[in-house]
């Protein structure tokens, strides 16, 4: 784990990127293809998850009905 105030990789390959002064439209561009880059990491996740685990549509009805709060 990295020390408190440390940047990251990807944070230092952003600061790379971006020591650039870049049109708002390629900005937005960035910032979109970042969003598609963390949400299919997620999914690919979830997907293996759902294989290793032999989740199926009966462990989705079973946590819609779990109560984890607690009173």
């Amino acid at each position: 784990m990295e020390a408190p105030g440390k940047l990251t990789n990807v944070q230092l390959e952003l600061l790379k990127l971006f020591q650039f002064n870049l049109p708002e439209n390629q900005l937005r561009d960035i910032k979109e293809m970042l969003a598609k880059y963390f949400a299919t990491a997620a999914s690919n996740e979830m997907d293996k998850l759902w294989d290793e685990n032999n989740w199926d549509e009966n462990t989705i009805d079973s946590w819609k009905n779990e109560h984890l709060r607690k009173k």
